[in-house]
């Protein structure tokens, strides 16, 4: 029945701690941490771990205590019990073998060996591990030696020390076992620890979010009720399930490449040197203007595919990402209403010539501020990349998580701005040639001059 490793003798008889390191196959890495949690049903949650060893008063324990410690010194079977055997409580943990005195276990009594130790029914004892020997009156727990290390050393010094190399998740699980409360670990690891276990949940928040939006994933039983159901679905794999199938991938990578294009040929359009004269009308027109334009029919494309095999369009309509797509190719067509709007507008119209001039003047100024409105919104294509990328989707779940924090940061920059400001402007305001002439107008200095980098 016992399948263990070899033993190792631990005594705290003769005042010598443990030699031997932990073991390399009990540690817990975060990041391994973190994917353990994707498929188990417990979930790290610090704030209930904190009510539950922390939140309770300390003096009922201590009083507790007192009482059962009371009772053991008059208790005759507690006394007999422990001249017996040396007054050392045998135990193997996982393979390692340690050997505690009765009366260090008996301190806590509310733990799980100090209700071995003080326990007087021979059935409850032994419900409390997992199995007995008789021969050398030793106690087995199948439980993990690394941690039970630091109960150890807890039973021994009456300190609960946490190390940074275990899995968080797994060491509340293992205080739970063994009955030891967090409040016993100094404040300064206690502090440490429960910032991990913060880290650790906001991860957890993260990937829980990514996870639960792949699962939302349509499988085939929704497309059962719809017409062209199989094809649909196909269709619907092949445009969101990048992982699916050969085609699946080489859709994601299509897609990525041309929004890199897309935003290099932006970029590129901009250069005086990329741009050459319109021989009909004399105007600059950029060289890379056709290759933006077929990014945007690939976009385009992508929209319309993923828009017809969709089951659900009202989730599909309030989705970031599918918005993300519909802001990526709407300035390409709404600058080309536009100039078609000018055309139009200039050969159909009567009038002096003199009239037709000064109206085409008002008309170009305020048609172009749109049209570099609407050049602008096309470098939000990039964005477009958050649909192949986890971790820019993870960043948007951090701030989504963090928007709090993120607020309180902005009031205080927006505090010292408007006070570095009013400042600035009530010393320099009677100064001949000022630029300070009023509060807003110090606004960008002193926002210029809080958030430089020295």
């Amino acid at each position: 029945m016992r399948n263990f490793s070899q033993k190792k003798q631990l005594s705290i008889l003769d005042g010598k701690a443990p030699e031997t390191p932990l073991e390399s196959s009990a540690e817990c890495k975060t990041a391994e941490c973190i994917d353990t949690q994707a498929t188990s049903p417990y979930r790290l949650q610090l704030s209930q771990e904190t009510e539950k060893y922390l939140g309770e008063e300390e003096e009922e324990e201590e009083e507790e205590q007192k009482r059962r410690l009371s009772i053991f010194a008059f208790d005759p079977a507690f006394a007999s019990r422990t001249l017996v055997s040396s007054s050392v409580l045998n135990i193997n943990v996982g393979g390692r073998t340690y050997r505690l005195t009765y009366q260090a276990v008996a301190t806590y009594p509310t733990t799980r060996l100090g209700r071995l130790v003080t326990s007087t029914d021979r059935h409850c004892q032994l419900g409390l591990c997992d199995d007995y020997a008789a021969q050398g009156d030793e106690y087995f727990f199948d439980r993990d030696p690394a941690v039970f290390q630091l109960i150890y050393n807890f039973y021994t010094s009456g300190v609960l020390q946490v190390q940074n190399e275990l899995c968080p998740n797994s060491f509340l699980e293992e205080l739970s076992y063994w009955g030891v409360r967090l409040k016993y670990t100094p404040r300064c690891c206690r502090i440490c620890f429960e910032e991990r276990c913060d880290e650790l949940n906001d991860q957890l928040k993260v990937q829980e979010e990514l996870r639960a939006q792949a699962a939302v994933q349509e499988s085939e039983a929704l497309f059962c009720h719809m017409r062209y159901a199989t094809q649909r679905w196909r269709l619907w794999n092949l445009m969101e399930k990048p992982f699916s199938s050969t085609m699946a991938k080489a859709m994601g990578v299509a897609s990525s490449f041309f929004v890199l294009i897309s935003v290099v040929a932006l970029a590129l359009n901009t250069v005086e040197e990329m741009q050459q004269k319109d021989k009909a009308t004399g105007e600059l027109r950029p060289v890379l203007e056709h290759v933006e334009t077929f990014c945007v029919a690939f976009f385009t494309l992508e929209y319309i595919l993923r828009l017809l095999s969709t089951p659900d369009l009202h989730r599909f309509a309030s989705s970031t990402l599918n918005a993300v797509d519909l802001i990526a190719i709407l300035p390409l067509y709404l600058q080309l209403l536009l100039e078609l709007f000018i055309d139009e507008t200039q050969t159909g119209g009567h009038g002096s010539q003199h009239e037709h001039e000064i109206e085409k003047v008002g008309r170009v100024g305020k048609v172009g501020q749109v049209l570099r409105i609407m050049r602008l919104m096309r470098i939000f294509r990039i964005l477009k990349l958050a649909r192949h990328s986890t971790g820019l989707r993870a960043f948007g779940f951090t701030l989504r998580q963090c928007y709090q924090q993120v607020g309180c940061l902005m009031l205080f920059i927006i505090l010292g701005i408007s006070a570095f400001s009013a400042m600035v402007y009530s010393v320099e305001h009677d100064v001949v040639s000022t630029n300070f002439t009023s509060i807003p107008q110090a606004w960008w200095w002193a926002a210029v001059s809080t958030c430089r980098v020295h």
